[in-house]
């Protein structure tokens, strides 16, 4: 008999922790080589791991929610075998994705435990420094329960943090006599005092800022895992890079006929649709071959200046969160290409089956604000890169254009065009030269071409 170690398999260069999500195996439980073992989440994508190994379960190493790093042992297995195997690197298989998305080579602040404890074994800090969500405080103002009994409930959250389970159950015990109870009994908390209470902001920064009272018409909603990695992400970036935006405007009348006369054409023929999101692709990446600095990134003092041009496109999942698939050596494809990439990464996004690599490498990125109505946008750059461009909405306008027999008034397809880029290394000339040179690449789309 042999135990072998079922660790945190490598899921990317840039991902160095992951959540555990569900194990589907339980201590004694059969286990066969390759069987999925439980189900983690990233800041990319979720995934599913498999066991390395035939035998048994022996042991759980952590819980749901923890947050583990990459190569740590997450379970052992006992084996037939008469020595440890060694557990190879392996690549999970996706499986539910709740987006952000986000989209960036960091990774959000995490808690991690050093073992796993039961709730019994949380310690309970009173010390008022212990930190209570805006949830649980105001469900102890209701409930009458007082700090000094807030702080004497074992937390199952992470560092044991007292979480909504957690207070309706000490709220019902209570109300049966059977709770614990704190050996002195301080005031109820009011709604004053969930006002006034400190915090320590979970981002780590160590910033104490007061809790809102939130007033009794309300609705609580907290965020997922997803959305709160999305404003992690967005908060580090704008920390990160001093943010520019510049504008611009194009007339793409001969790419939206262009594209009217061949779609049904494109489908028949390619199978898969023509949108404009490959159009826009082709146009930035010319674009990027002129200025190459466009496609690079800042590491200390040192420029980056990446040689793939790898295209993410902001996606938006059923959920309303935002994830960012990336489109690998975009120069190397032609149109149908593009095209083709661009539908099955977005439809892999929308039906949750985006592998992790799917998501890592982007060194520009485009979002087109554009598909629900907004005519521009001032995008936030998704690190470690140094700029986004948005598309917005096209819209038919009178415009003056200029014609061999004089200036005319001409009903026109027009699009605002807008790009934040990263003041550190990208000047304002460059930005809004490349910007324009986009615009100039759609207006002169030719309206004769062939696929």
């Amino acid at each position: 008999m042999a135990l072998v170690d079922l660790v945190m398999p490598k899921l990317g260069e840039s991902i160095m922790e992951a959540t555990v999500l569900k194990w589907l195996k339980n201590p004694g439980d059969t286990v066969k080589q390759d069987e999925t073992v439980l189900e983690i989440a990233t800041d990319k994508v979720d995934s599913e791991v498999p066991s390395t190994a035939d035998g048994v379960i022996e042991e759980l190493l952590y819980q749901p929610n923890d947050v583990v790093p990459i190569g740590s042992v997450i379970a052992r297995i006992r084996t037939n075998a008469e020595a440890p195997s060694a557990a190879p690197e392996i690549t999970p298989e996706p499986v539910v994705e709740n987006l952000h998305p986000a989209p960036v080579a960091e990774t959000v602040p995490a808690y991690i435990e050093e073992s796993v404890k039961t709730p019994s074994e949380h310690t309970v800090q009173n010390n008022g420094n212990r930190f209570y969500s805006p949830l649980v405080l105001n469900i102890a103002a209701s409930e009458g329960v007082s700090m000094a009994e807030l702080e004497f409930i074992p937390g199952t959250g992470n560092e044991g943090r007292v979480t909504k389970k957690d207070i309706l159950q000490f709220v019902e015990e209570k109300k049966a006599g059977t709770a614990k109870t704190a050996p002195a009994v301080e005031p109820v908390v009011s709604p004053k005092i969930v006002q006034e209470h400190k915090i320590t902001s979970p981002t780590g920064n160590g910033s104490d800022k007061p809790i809102s009272s939130y007033g009794s018409n309300v609705e609580i909603i907290e965020m997922d895992r997803m959305r709160r990695l999305i404003a992690d992400h967005m908060v580090k970036s704008k920390q990160i890079s001093p943010h520019v935006t510049s504008f611009t405007e194009a007339d793409v009348t001969n790419l939206v006929l262009w594209r009217d006369r061949v779609k049904s054409q494109f489908i028949k023929q390619e199978g898969t649709k023509i949108t404009f999101t490959p159009l826009f692709i082709e146009a930035i990446v010319r674009c990027i071959k002129k200025y190459p600095l466009m496609n690079s990134s800042v590491d200390g003092d040192k420029i980056i200046v990446k040689k793939d041009i790898n295209i993410g496109m902001a996606t938006a999942l059923p959920s309303g969160n935002l994830i960012v698939p990336v489109i690998k050596n975009a120069d190397q494809l032609n149109l149908v290409g593009l095209a083709k990439q661009v539908n099955a990464l977005a439809d892999a996004a929308r039906t949750n089956k985006l592998k992790p690599e799917d998501t890592q490498g982007g060194s520009f990125t485009l979002t087109n604000v554009g598909t629900f109505g907004s005519l521009m946008g001032t995008p936030i750059i998704p690190q470690p890169q140094v700029a986004i461009l948005a598309v917005g909405a096209i819209k038919k306008r009178p415009v003056v254009i200029e014609t061999e027999q004089g200036d005319s008034i001409a009903i026109r397809h027009m699009m605002y065009l807008s790009m934040s880029y990263d003041h550190r290394i990208i000047d304002g000339s460059l930005g809004a030269t490349f910007l324009t040179a986009v615009a100039r690449e759609l207006e002169h789309f030719d309206p004769h071409r062939e696929f």
